[in-house]
């Protein structure tokens, strides 16, 4: 297992293959770990085709637990998805890899949107899968914030730090909060959270909420934000309460440059899935191939 501290926090990532690079944004809400791309941890599309194993005969893979999730450390502090993206470009930057395409699943495809907003000359294309979004992806972020600030009014975050190890992560476990996670594998971290100021919490805690699930948009970047987004992208539609088809709609409605899959979860598979990947990011390989 490899680790690297970037902005302060210890990150948990893996680098393997050969090929293009691809950063992976990995699913699961807030327990998007390297495990969920496999054929063991994975979405039904990822496990069928065994993703990171499949990915790494084609790119050079690079993929990672996010801030507050698996063995990845974290800090108490307002939560943005400006925040998110900043290890992903540090593990860029470890890698040597100038330019990438950028595969985000799930919540996974909220942070390659605002990593293409933020980093916009290191990408080459977008692959967004099943993005997040609607209403009721919405209300769920806050009924979860809401059961977690619940625990922690009631019970102090002595409890939390305790009820961590077995709750495991924020999604499985909505009282142990989103910095649950590393409070449960980190004994110093677990230690100051024990320690933290519990009316600061709270309001670090709002301030999350309030800046992940502002609205029913498309999670990771505003509408105007969409709009200048010029990197080409692909868009892998869901259609489920936290995957709205809406949301999709709403990407290639707004970003200049996008193709939206016009087959519904029930039609995709492992198969069709890598074989839109692969078709989408071969013809900018061989554009760019092309030009040089």
């Amino acid at each position: 297992m490899a680790f690297a501290t970037i902005n302060g926090i210890r990150i948990h990532y893996l680098i393997q293959g050969s090929g293009p690079y691809l950063l992976m944004f990995a699913p699961g809400g807030f327990r998007s770990v390297i495990s969920r791309w496999t054929a063991q941890g994975g979405k039904r599309e990822w496990k069928e085709m065994d993703a990171l194993a499949a990915l790494s005969r084609h790119f050079t893979c690079i993929a990672y637990d996010r801030r507050e999730s698996g063995l990845s450390g974290g800090r108490i502090e307002p939560l943005t998805w400006d925040l998110y993206v900043q290890e992903a470009k540090g593990l860029l930057e470890l890698a040597g890899a100038a330019q990438v395409h950028v595969l985000g699943s799930c919540m996974g495809a909220a942070l390659a949107l605002a990593f293409a907003v933020r980093h916009p000359q290191a990408c080459k294309s977008l692959l967004l899968h099943w993005p997040v979004g609607g209403y009721r992806w919405m209300m769920k972020g806050h009924t979860f914030f809401a059961r977690h600030l619940d625990f922690v009014r009631a019970h102090g975050l002595a409890a939390v730090v305790a009820r961590a190890p077995q709750g495991g992560n924020f999604w499985l476990d909505p009282e142990i909060g989103p910095w649950g996670s590393p409070a449960a594998i980190d004994p110093d971290f677990s230690q100051e959270m024990t320690k933290y100021d519990l009316h600061r919490y709270v309001e670090t805690a709002e301030r999350s909420r309030d800046a992940l699930f502002n609205d029913t948009m498309p999670s990771g970047a505003s509408g105007a934000e969409l709009m200048r987004i010029e990197t080409p992208a692909f868009i892998l539609p869901g259609n489920d309460s936290s995957h709205a088809y809406s949301a999709s709609l709403a990407l290639k409605e707004l970003m200049p440059n996008a193709q939206l899959w016009d087959l519904l979860p029930q039609q995709q598979s492992g198969a069709n899935t890598l074989a839109e990947i692969l078709r989408f990011t071969r013809y900018f390989e061989s554009r760019a191939s092309a030009l040089s």
